[in-house]
């Protein structure tokens, strides 16, 4: 008799249970998220024109980093700038 008939894949066995508790559902992950970031930063709403909008959402994508991470690059420069006048 052929091994491959008496052998049984790791697929057909019975999966381990999750032992860490339910997981989260994504609101949840998002929620934990948000509250960890509020320790070390400061919410900021900004309504900008369309095309402001638009060409930063170009540059981020070009640059590889986050809107947020954008404008704080920007206002780090700006600040350091009048510093040092």
């Amino acid at each position: 008799m052929s091994q491959s008939v008496n052998a049984v894949t790791s697929s057909a066995g019975v999966k381990r249970p999750y032992r860490k508790g339910n997981p989260l559902s994504d609101a949840e992950k998002q929620q934990a998220a948000v509250a960890r970031k509020k320790l070390t930063h400061k919410e900021l709403k900004v309504f900008v024109r369309n095309p402001i909008k638009d060409r930063l959402l170009v540059e981020c994508e070009k640059e590889g980093i986050t809107q947020a991470e954008y404008i704080e690059r920007l206002l780090q420069k700006a600040f350091s700038h009048t510093d040092k006048e």
